[in-house]
């Protein structure tokens, strides 16, 4: 299988630390971007329904479920150009299709947006894999865990633990999983927190008292002892 990590992760260990520490309401999902068939692992086999990146999400994180999906059961356009598994299609790069939505006063100011979305090169992904992280077969590219605001003040303290500053998390209010949550990471190498989206909340079972953000893959084992020494300090609520 391509694409697989030099050193070996213990996955179950870490899924089971941040559940315990955060109480999460399903699993952290564990995410790889595979370029060709050959990067999907053995065993794992295509989803049968044609749906959202957000849904499948939700597939791993509630109900347990190891799959991918090529681009064609990416049934989300914006989704699956984030991804990297599709074109970007007129309507959205011209502004039309959110402001149709009322999202935007102008299709320039959706077009904007649009511009700055995190995404991977068009058609550069061949398929999206997912699995619940305790049970991953694969190294993924990308974490994503859903949790509460008083959970999600222990993960930015996890990310300020070891060099402090600022947490400069990037959104737009529309395409929180997709390109927030999972594209952004992968891209940057660094940790973005989003608020989640209208679509998200409605088809994938976040709910309002939910956020979403995502973690590359390659820096779970120092964020999460991180974690752990921050949900027991002296001054943690």
């Amino acid at each position: 299988m391509e694409d697989q990590m030099r050193t070996k992760i213990p996955y179950a260990e870490i899924a089971k630390t941040l559940q315990g520490i955060l109480n999460l309401r399903g699993s952290p999902v564990a995410v790889k971007f595979a370029k060709s068939p050959e990067g999907i692992p053995e065993g794992v086999k295509p989803i049968e329904e044609t749906i959202r990146h957000c849904q499948m999400i939700s597939k791993a994180r509630f109900d347990g479920e190891i799959f991918y999906a090529t681009g064609d059961k990416h049934v989300c356009a914006g989704g699956g150009w984030a991804l990297g598994l599709k074109e970007l299609t007129k309507s959205l790069r011209s502004g039309e299709f959110y402001h149709k939505l009322g999202k935007f006063e102008s299709w320039a100011a959706c077009m904007r947006t649009i511009q700055q979305v995190p995404h991977v090169p068009e058609l550069e992904t061949y398929a999206t894999v997912y699995a619940p992280l305790e049970k991953t077969p694969f190294d993924p590219h990308v974490v994503v865990i859903v949790a509460q605001p008083r959970e999600m003040l222990k993960l930015a303290q996890a990310t300020l633990y070891h060099l402090g500053g600022r947490i400069e998390s990037s959104m737009s209010g529309i395409q929180s999983v997709c390109a927030d949550a999972t594209a952004q990471p992968y891209l940057t190498g660094r940790i973005n927190y989003s608020l989640g989206c209208d679509g998200s909340r409605r088809f994938s079972g976040i709910e309002n008292d939910e956020l979403v953000m995502g973690i590359p893959a390659e820096i779970l084992p120092e964020f999460t002892r991180a974690l752990s020494i921050v949900a027991g300090a002296p001054g943690s609520v």
